[in-house]
């Protein structure tokens, strides 16, 4: 199962979600309002042209966007709710092929009352082109560097080429 490790607990949202299971999906950083994931394209994620299914690389932007819009721990006010999206635009810029390495950065723009705005940038490395060292928040920061409008974190070309932006529009509801 996919699992997001946090000071011993697991993230709940990927308890049960067979679809980031499998796609391979590894969690790499967590904050409030911000994720970053990652995953390699394999030969059943690609289309009849031999790039990356968009649905493939749609799934990989949502599954970032959940995770920066739920939290890993909610609080006790916060676990009788859930975030999920009212609605996504996606914009593919570049095709991606089977063997590179994808990383998401996804973070939060605006919220307000139930309502929420995210940005996800999705970007394409050659395996060991370093896609090892991907984005993450910088620990000494209490908002991650990506959150800054037209500024990126500094490891961000470890990640590749930007192959697709994300954009999620959020609404939290009640548990059901």
């Amino acid at each position: 199962m996919a699992e997001l490790t946090i000071s011993g607990g697991t993230h709940s949202i990927l308890k049960d979600d067979y679809a980031s299971e499998w796609m391979g999906i590894e969690v790499l950083a967590l904050d409030d309002g911000h994720a970053t994931i990652r995953m390699t394209l394999r030969q059943e994620m690609l289309n009849g042209f031999g790039m990356a299914h968009g649905g493939m690389i749609f799934a990989f932007g949502d599954t970032a966007f959940a995770l920066a819009c739920n939290p890993a721990r909610p609080s006790p006010a916060e676990e009788g709710s859930i975030t999920v999206a009212s609605g996504v635009d996606i914009n593919f810029l570049k095709p991606a092929f089977r063997g590179q390495v994808l990383t998401a950065v996804a973070n939060r723009r605006a919220s307000t009352g139930r309502s929420g705005l995210y940005d996800i940038q999705i970007y394409a490395a050659d395996p060991g082109a370093g896609a090892p060292a991907p984005p993450q928040t910088a620990p000494a920061r209490s908002v991650p560097a990506a959150t800054v409008p037209g500024e990126l974190p500094a490891d961000i070309a470890a990640a590749g080429e930007l192959i697709a932006e994300f954009r999620g529009r959020s609404r939290t509801i009640s548990k059901k």
